[in-house]
């Protein structure tokens, strides 16, 4: 299939993304710069903003980790605080249904493993487009191994 793309790619909210990151510095630049012009603060205050303001830029940093690495071999889904490589055989279906938060991947083992890293928030039809190319890929991939629907 020609419309498929080179791999690896890489599929992310980059929307989502970009809001969650420029929030996170300007919350802990925000916080920090109180922290420091508070002059009847002491040192140890002092630090506790900046240790707070590290504390939550970080929750928006970890809330913007998740992408969906595909790759020749296999494909990587990195959600909040997991990670997960994935064999192409693995994956039996890609799913994005209307009102679902993100991408469900339909495993072999009779599971179901989110993938945040391609979910409609505020890119919708971005959302859409990525969950077929990323559909395709698998149905391609399926083609290139026959053992794979074998239980």
């Amino acid at each position: 299939m020609s419309d498929l793309p080179a791999l690896p790619v890489t599929f992310r909210p980059g929307r989502t993304r970009a809001v969650l990151l420029s929030a996170g510095i300007a919350l802990f630049t925000a916080i920090t710069t109180l922290g420091m012009l508070l002059e009847e603060l002491s040192a140890t205050e002092r630090l506790g903003f900046a240790l707070t303001a590290a504390l939550l830029a970080g929750v928006l940093f970890l809330l913007a980790r998740p992408k969906v690495v595909a790759e020749e071999t296999k494909v990587t889904v990195v959600n909040i605080v997991s990670r997960r490589a994935l064999d192409w055989a693995e994956i039996l279906r890609v799913n994005l249904r209307p009102g679902d938060p993100w991408v469900f991947l339909d495993l072999s083992d009779g599971t179901s493993l989110p993938a945040l890293g391609i979910q409609p928030g505020i890119a919708k039809q971005r959302a859409i487009e990525d969950a077929c190319t990323l559909r395709a890929l698998v149905e391609a991939r399926s083609a290139v191994d026959p053992e794979r629907h074998r239980g």
